[in-house]
């Protein structure tokens, strides 16, 4: 999958460890996850986490890593779903973080933006391509998303268009 500029644009901007984060193995990254949080639709002041982007090395994928990458944001979310202050750096560390930005995390003690909007975090989605069932067992067998609506001609670049959202309520 090739993304725009603004896409990583959007992911510097956030500077958010909880919520996108490297996978790393022997020092070279072997996967990451990109998740932001999102207005629900209305003006309800809720919102939803949406992953942007898993992805992992061929050579390393059934080894756990994107399991790993996945449950480091639902765990953030359980730690800091009513606002709580800190997150636990000790669950998150082991995924990608690196030993710096650990260390900054853990030392902080004041609530960081995304640790205080969790309370208002209702659920999780992200599309995934029709026929790309293999992301879809990993999701929906894995970790108890749901099948949502078809987005005809979601992508732009890849064949077929159609994306499906898959969704997990949090509350």
């Amino acid at each position: 999958m090739h993304y725009n500029d603004d896409f990583y644009k959007d992911v510097v901007a956030q500077k958010s460890l909880e919520l996108s984060k490297f996978a790393y193995v022997n020092g070279s990254v072997v996967g990451a996850i990109c998740t932001r949080i999102e207005p629900l639709a209305g003006d309800t002041g809720r919102h939803r986490l949406y992953i942007m982007t898993l992805g992992v090395l061929a050579a390393y994928r059934s080894r756990g890593v994107g399991s790993q990458l996945v449950e480091s944001v639902l765990n953030f979310y359980e730690e800091n779903k009513d606002g709580a202050s800190a997150a636990s750096m000790e669950d998150t560390a082991g995924v990608g973080i690196s030993e710096e930005h650990a260390g900054k995390a853990a030392s902080s003690k004041a609530p960081t933006p995304f640790q205080l909007a969790m309370k208002t975090v209702d659920e999780i989605c992200l599309h995934v391509q029709t026929s790309n069932v293999d992301a879809m067992d990993f999701y929906i067998n894995g970790f108890g998303f749901v099948k949502g609506e078809e987005v005809t001609n979601y992508y732009r670049r890849i064949d077929p268009p159609d994306a499906i959202v898959l969704y997990k309520k949090l509350r």
